[in-house]
């Protein structure tokens, strides 16, 4: 049985605006990479970062995701803005503390396609795997 809280974009999203999302949102979507949690490979998703008093953070507002799952499992990762690619350690942000941050992403990027709809279906800051974005040393 599966109790993970995820609502898996439609077909259009996954098969089509996940690989323009890029193209067209630069000043507002970067693409994280992750090492599979199973395979080792890696995996390269559309993201929208947070900054939030002065810290990145990674929300995965569709619950969680296999991103997430894969950060879970193998914190490095590369975030790749405008082109640019910066290799990073993702740390999971306590469910205490997310609140707030739920509330600055929904600020910022509620009004992209389905973002509003999916934070309204899981209201939850507990749903929604949050990661702080850290340079590796």
């Amino acid at each position: 049985m599966n109790d993970r809280t995820y609502l898996k974009p439609p077909w259009m999203q996954r098969h089509v605006g996940n690989r323009l999302a890029p193209l067209f949102g630069r000043s507002l979507v970067s693409r994280l990479s992750v090492r599979g949690r199973r395979s080792g490979q890696w995996r390269t998703v559309p993201v929208a970062v947070l900054e939030h008093e002065g810290e990145r953070y990674l929300v995965s507002y569709r619950g969680l995701s296999d991103w997430a799952l894969n950060l879970r499992t193998s914190p490095d990762c590369r975030l790749t803005v405008r082109g640019r690619a910066e290799d990073l350690t993702a740390e999971e942000v306590p469910e205490a503390d997310r609140p707030p941050l739920m509330t600055a992403y929904k600020e910022k990027y509620g009004t992209m396609p389905t973002v509003s709809a999916v934070l309204t279906a899981l209201p939850d800051p507990a749903d929604h795997p949050v990661f702080r974005l850290r340079g590796r040393r």
